[in-house]
């Protein structure tokens, strides 16, 4: 995902929110928390946007908290078994886990976004086999579904994939198909 002023996924992943406790009393500003306190009090917990994130917490009047969807239960859980993860599930309708994890980075120390990302990049090398694998599989049999358990587990994997993935998906996807369509016309040029 491009951080592109005109980029979709950028503005989305931006609309993520994350918690952040201020360190100082903010006046006039307590419409932000979603209450009636006329002021932001110090040590006050608030849900906001990364957008505007990025200006609390660089001018220090806040820390953050590193947000659920990268937390550690789901670090084990993409640890234990990478594929039964439903990315799309973690950050909202829009499915932008990577993007989101990548503005997050920015913010960490050197350490803790190093940390993260070596995280995002084991996670995504263990999905991208299945999710090629069944993209091509799919391309293959005309993107029907296939009954059964394992055509179950298949489903449940491509609902939970982020929007990158789903790309990915359907890029792999017309690639197996273009390269069917050119093996039949090659394979009638030989008879």
């Amino acid at each position: 995902m491009e951080n592109d002023y005109f980029s979709i996924e950028a503005i989305l992943a931006e609309n993520q929110k994350v918690q952040c406790t201020f360190k100082h009393e903010i006046p006039n500003m307590g419409h932000l928390g979603g209450g009636t306190d006329r002021d932001i009090a110090v040590l006050s917990k608030i849900q906001i946007p990364m957008w505007l994130a990025y200006i609390i917490i660089y001018s220090d009047w806040a820390d953050f908290n590193i947000p659920t969807p990268f937390g550690l239960k789901v670090r084990n859980a993409l640890k234990a078994e990478a594929t039964s993860v439903r990315l799309s599930n973690l950050v909202g309708s829009g499915g932008l886990w990577y993007g989101f994890g990548k503005m997050i980075m920015d913010m960490l120390s050197e350490d803790q976004a190093g940390e993260m990302s070596e995280m995002m990049t084991k996670a995504f090398k263990a999905r991208v086999v299945e999710l090629v694998d069944q993209a091509q599989h799919f391309a293959a049999i005309g993107a029907g579904g296939s009954g059964g358990s394992s055509g179950d587990v298949a489903q449940s994997f491509r609902e939970g994939l982020d929007s990158t993935e789903r790309e990915i998906f359907s890029l792999a996807q017309a690639s197996a198909k273009r390269m069917k369509a050119w093996y039949d016309e090659s394979d009638k040029a030989r008879q």
